[in-house]
């Protein structure tokens, strides 16, 4: 009785995890999302396919992620491969307490929007922070974790990002 019961979970356990196949059919569906994300971390199309290649053989190579976050797990994954490719780091420090929080700038330019040109001009750390707490949506505890910072260089990376991506924005606006 004991071990048909152990041979029951042994069983639904196993059904928990991604397999390769639900891997494939991720990234089949996914594909261009993925590499658009590995693009604008990266801001170069070579380190951008060498990151998205490296998550590739990361996920074939998974056994123990559960089947219902494998579609976050997988673009955790190119962050992480986009983060170790470019090791991005605070390029300075501004202790400012003037300066408004990203949170208040979400909604973008005075047009609502950023060109991918301007994004891809942010400095490697800003644009991290930009595309990981505005794009991707992640949390400030969670962008702090991944690139190895305090909460306030996220805060402070953000906010010099949204104030960079409106001076480009209202440049390109007079032109």
């Amino acid at each position: 009785m004991a071990e048909r019961a152990q041979t029951q979970i042994l069983g639904n356990s196993e059904n928990q995890y991604a397999t390769r196949e639900d891997f494939r059919e991720i990234l089949d569906e996914d594909l261009s999302r993925l590499y658009q994300l590995s693009f604008l971390l990266t801001a170069d199309h070579q380190k951008a396919e060498r990151c998205f290649v490296a998550s590739i053989e990361d996920c074939a190579h998974e056994t123990r992620v559960f089947r219902e976050w494998a579609r976050a797990w997988t673009k955790r994954v190119v962050v992480e491969n986009a983060i170790r490719e470019l090791k991005p780091r605070p390029s300075r420090s501004n202790n400012s307490s003037s300066l408004p929080s990203l949170g208040n700038h979400q909604s973008g330019s005075p047009t609502g929007h950023f060109t991918t040109d301007a994004l891809l001009r942010l400095e490697d750390f800003e644009r991290f922070v930009f595309v990981l707490c505005v794009l991707e949506r992640y949390r400030e505890n969670d962008c702090t974790l991944l690139l190895g910072c305090s909460a306030s260089q996220v805060r402070e990376a953000g906010t010099r990002a949204v104030e960079t991506l409106a001076s480009i924005d209202q440049v390109a606006q007079r032109l």
